[in-house]
C-alpha cells in the first residue's frame, strides 16, 4: 500500500536531515519538536508536546507514517499510538526492550512496524545477511562500526556525534550474541580486539543493541553471530575505568552530561563499517567482507556529517521501498530481511554507494 503522508518526531541533526530527504522523495512531511528548527528547512514543522498522548494522537491521525528520531525512552508510547492509529511506524533504537515491545505490537498492526532502521542496528544488518546469503553454510558474522573524529585529540580519542544516551545505553546494557551456536548474553565492553580498516587502527568491544533481532533469525542457522563498537586504541579501557571504578555505571544522565561536556560534536568526522562472514562455498571455506569508510557529503545544499547522513539515510531509505511495496505493509520488519541490492537501487540508499571510500 503506498503511502505519502509522515510525521518526523525529533528535529536534531539526524531528523532533520530525515525529514529533508523524505520531503526530496516525494513525501508530503510533517516535522515536529519542542521548538522550530533555527534555519530554513523545506518541509512543513510544527511544535508540540511530544510526551502529551492527546497531541501525538491528533497528530498521527492525520499522517499514513510516523519516523520517531526521539530518545528511545519515549518510543514505546509512540509506537503504541501508531499501532492505536493503525500506520506505519519507524525508528532508530539501539534498546532491546523497546524493540521486544514493539515485537508484540506488530502481531496485531495494520502498518508495518519498523524499529532499528538506523545504521547500527539497521544497516550493518541488512550488510551481514547480504554477505551470510552467499553462503552454502554460514559459521560466522562479525560486524562492526565506529562513529569517531577524522582528527581525535586527547586520551579518549572520541567526539559525542550521536545521542549521549544511546552511547551510555550501548556501553552499560548486556549484548546479545552467539557463540557455539548458543544464545548468550554478555558483558559490554569487553571481548576486545584490534581492527584495520584502511590502515587506520582501532579497537573493536561489546555493546549492546547492534544486532537488532538478528539473534532471533539467525539461531539455529549459524555458529558465531557478535556485534562491536570500533573507537580508536585505549577508548575502552578509559570508558570502563569511567562507569565502573569512577561507577558512573549508576549515574547514567551525569554521565553523559559529563562525556559530552568534555567531547563534544565535531563537524569533521567519519564512519567506519567492517563486516565479515564466513562459510564454505561449494565445499570451500571462505571469507567475505565489506569495508567501507563514509564521510562527510553534501545533500541539499548543506554539508551533512557522516554519521547524520548515513543514519537518516539508512531509515528513509527503508520508508522508500515500503512505499513502492517492495517491503511488507504490515506485521514486523526484520531489518536482516532487507535485500542489500534492492537497498543500494533506492534514491537514498544509493548515497552509500556515492559517499563512500571502499577497503574491501
Amino acid at each position: 500500500m503506498s503511502f505519502e503522508k509522515i510525521a518526523v518526531l525529533g528535529l536534531g541533526k539526524v531528523g532533520r536531515l530525515a525529514a529533508t530527504l523524505l520531503h526530496e522523495g516525494g513525501f508530503e512531511v510533517i516535522g515536529v519538536d519542542a521548538q522550530l528548527p533555527l534555519s530554513d528547512v523545506p518541509f512543513k514543522c510544527r511544535t508540540g508536546d511530544i510526551s502529551d498522548p492527546q497531541v501525538i494522537g491528533e497528530l498521527l491521525s492525520n499522517v499514513e507514517a510516523v519516523l520517531s528520531c526521539l530518545p528511545y525512552h519515549l518510543n514505546i508510547e509512540l509506537a503504541r499510538a501508531a499501532h492505536l492509529a493503525g500506520i506505519h511506524y519507524f525508528d532508530l533504537t539501539e534498546d532491546v526492550p523497546t524493540t521486544n515491545f514493539i515485537i508484540e505490537l506488530s502481531k496485531t498492526s495494520r502498518g508495518l512496524m519498523a524499529p532499528q532502521c538506523g545504521l547500527a542496528p539497521g544497516f550493518v544488518g541488512i550488510v551481514g545477511a547480504s554477505l551470510a546469503d552467499g553462503f552454502d553454510r554460514c559459521r560466522s558474522i562479525r560486524m562492526r562500526v565506529g562513529a569517531l573524529p577524522q582528527h581525535p585529540t586527547g586520551l579518549l580519542g572520541y567526539a559525542f556525534n550521536w545521542s549521549p544516551e544511546g552511547v551510555v545505553n550501548e556501553y552499560l546494557n548486556d549484548c546479545e550474541v552467539i557463540e557455539g551456536g548458543v544464545r548468550k548474553l554478555v558483558s559490554p565492553m569487553e571481548w576486545h580486539e584490534t581492527v584495520y580498516v584502511g590502515g587506520v587502527k582501532l579497537e573493536a568491544f561489546t555493546t549492546s543493541g547492534g544486532l537488532g533481532t538478528m539473534c532471533d533469525t539467525m539461531l539455529g542457522k549459524i555458529d558465531n553471530l557478535d556485534y562491536k563498537t570500533m573507537r580508536y586504541p585505549g577508548h575502552m579501557e578509559l570508558m570502563n575505568f569511567f562507569f565502573h571504578e569512577l561507577l558512573m555505571r549508576d549515574k547514567r544522565k551525569l554521565a553523559g552530561e559529563i562525556l559530552t561536556n568534555a567531547k563534544p560534536p565535531v563537524e569533521d568526522d567519519v564512519v567506519y563499517v567492517h563486516v565479515a562472514a564466513e562459510g564454505t562455498e561449494n565445499g570451500s571455506l571462505r571469507r567475505k567482507e565489506f569495508v567501507r569508510a563514509y564521510y562527510p557529503i553534501e545533500i541539499a545544499g548543506a554539508r551533512r556529517t557522516a554519521i547524520a547522513w548515513t543514519t537518516s539515510a539508512s531509515v528513509v531509505a527503508v520508508i522508500e521501498m515500503v512505499r513502492d511495496g517492495l517491503l511488507p505493509a504490515t506485521g514486523f520488519l526484520h531489518q536482516e530481511h532487507i535485500p542489500l541490492e534492492m537497498f543500494l537501487k533506492t534514491p537514498t540508499g544509493s548515497l552509500f554507494k556515492a559517499g563512500a571510500t571502499s577497503h574491501g
